[in-house]
């Protein structure tokens, strides 16, 4: 095809520049005027050069001037998304009503909805909560859950806490703010796998010290865990609880790197790593391999720590290695003192996409299953469940709870609580906010006196949320919530409450030689094994051909 002779309409905007600086240029010079329309004419032109000559953007090649309009309207245009086109209700990842109700409730202010809701209840997948005729008077919100009933030091935890986020990954400012809050609020607040900095220390709130794959605050050089520095550690009296990170909900299966660049003096000290050098989190463990590996571990950080309790956190994948660990309890007679089920919608790790939208089970089915798995072992009273995964709401409590949880945990809605507004830079270091930031001048215009305040009111009055929905319900305490209480509508026509609607294993059913009816449990329980988290000998014969 031959070029056309005609001038290009696409470079019109590059010659109407040219055209004006000359013009613009020869009157200022003519009429002794200022040189702003030069100025303004020249630097277009300037950018439309720069445009024709670079070989990097080809739209900017073909659209000089014009083609950075493109860039910037896409560069934007979440933000557009998110302030004027999407409603109240679509979750991208939070909906505005999801994130107003945690500021107003984090500030204190009016919480309350006028003119009925703007969901639509007849539509698939909505849930309610069924009330009662006869509701009950509860005097307090404060709900507790007592975890590891066996050891020396068990710990009452509140049923909402403050889920793994590492300083490093959010600002000084934020983990001082979060830790002070929790301390005012009485609740428990989740180092994650970055350790406990000196931020964790300071205001002395009660923390569950997360000990991902690096080890961080109890490594030798090489990266391989130290028992006398993790004693040194888990036996100081703010740290409640021990929590093996196994996986996380964001990015399960997947190692991390903090480049050196970013690894502070502070983050180093918190770490246990040199200043300035990579630091990595492989994506498994070196101090177990095989399922009762893994629990003599924990029985060995139990010890350590003087009684305190300690448990693993998950996202659940393969279930035969889930299963594996339950065998790994019924022949061992060890115990985790509790589980923390991270759902596959977990969201503050910066992962890849495919690892964010599809790798992991949700929370639902990842609750389900474990729960379900310790009830058929005849397990489940010894041991203690979280969840976690996009809890911001009182409902949101009830429903987990509802499903098998004894308590919950929330990362972004306390982010929402410290001022986060989802503008989704927590990967660049950018956070408007100062909340995911390792800049100091983002981070330090971050008031602690302030956002500790509303951390205390979000929890606070989500409680109070939830003790409402228990009176309404005629319980007495979350604990008493069960499937019965909630609903899903199914279609249009139908809607069934989970004990309907979700499968429920009877106490003791795995123990037993007959079938559950259960397609995971039948088909993978019985090839499980303790010693060992590999497949089952016909899966990998599976992987071995296409022929299925």
């Amino acid at each position: 095809m031959k070029k056309t002779a005609t001038f290009p309409m696409r470079y019109s905007a590059y010659a109407l520049s040219i055209a004006g600086f000359a013009i613009s240029l020869a009157l200022s010079v003519w009429t002794g005027e200022g040189f702003w329309a030069p100025a303004v004419f020249g630097a277009l032109a300037g950018i439309g050069t720069v445009d024709l000559l670079q070989r990097k953007h080809t739209i900017n090649r073909n659209y000089p001037i014009l083609g950075n309009v493109r860039y910037f309207l896409e560069s934007i245009g979440p933000e557009i998304r998110q302030y004027f086109i999407q409603s109240d209700t679509e979750e991208r990842p939070f909906s505005r009503e999801q994130r107003a109700v945690v500021y107003q409730r984090a500030k204190n202010v009016l919480d309350k909805r006028p003119f009925g809701s703007q969901l639509d209840m007849y539509s698939e997948s909505f849930e309610w909560m069924n009330h009662s005729l006869t509701p009950t008077h509860l005097d307090d919100s404060d709900f507790r859950i007592r975890i590891g009933k066996q050891c020396s030091k068990p710990y009452s935890a509140s049923v909402f806490n403050i889920s793994a986020m590492s300083f490093g990954s959010l600002s000084a400012n934020a983990i001082l703010s979060l830790n002070a809050g929790a301390k005012l609020g009485g609740f428990y607040h989740d180092t994650g796998e970055g350790s406990i900095s000196r931020y964790h220390r300071q205001p002395g709130g009660d923390l569950v010290w997360e000990i991902g794959s690096g080890y961080f605050g109890c490594r030798h050089e090489d990266g391989s865990f130290n028992p006398e520095i993790f004693q040194k550690n888990a036996v100081v009296d703010q740290v409640k609880m021990i929590e093996l990170k196994l996986s996380q909900g964001a990015k399960p299966g997947h190692g991390g790197i903090l480049p050196g660049a970013k690894v502070t003096r502070e983050i180093a000290e918190a770490r246990g790593v040199a200043p300035g050098e990579d630091c990595i989190s492989p994506s498994s463990h070196s101090a177990f391999s095989t399922p009762i590996e893994l629990l003599e571990f924990i029985d060995y950080l139990r010890e350590l720590s003087g009684g305190k309790p300690v448990g693993f956190k998950l996202a659940i994948g393969h279930p035969w290695e889930w299963f594996g660990i339950v065998k790994a309890m019924l022949e061992t007679g060890r115990r985790p003192d509790f589980i923390v089920v991270d759902g596959g919608e977990g969201g503050t790790g910066a992962a890849p996409l495919e690892f964010i939208n599809r790798l992991g089970m949700p929370m639902t089915e990842a609750l389900l299953i474990v729960h379900n798995t310790l009830v058929g072992t005849n397990l489940r009273e010894d041991i203690a469940i979280g969840a976690a995964g996009k809890i911001t709401s009182a409902f949101n409590i009830a429903r987990a709870m509802a499903l098998g949880a004894d308590w919950c945990n929330a990362a972004r809605g306390y982010m929402f609580a410290l001022g986060c507004i989802q503008s989704l830079n927590c990967h660049t270091g950018r956070c408007p906010t100062g909340v995911a930031t390792q800049d100091p001048r983002r981070g330090s215009k971050l008031d602690v006196g302030d956002k500790s305040q509303r951390v205390y009111n979000f929890h606070k009055n989500t409680l109070d949320a939830l003790k409402n929905l228990l009176e309404a319900s005629g319980l007495k305490h979350p604990s008493e919530l069960g499937p019965e209480h909630v609903v899903r509508r199914v279609s249009e026509t139908e809607a069934q409450s989970y004990l309907d609607l979700f499968p429920f294993l009877e106490p003791g059913a795995l123990l037993q030689e007959s079938k559950t009816g259960l397609s995971v449990f039948d088909k993978y329980w019985d090839t499980a094994r303790a010693d060992t988290f590999e497949p089952p000998q016909f899966i990998l014969k599976l992987r071995e051909t296409k022929l299925r």
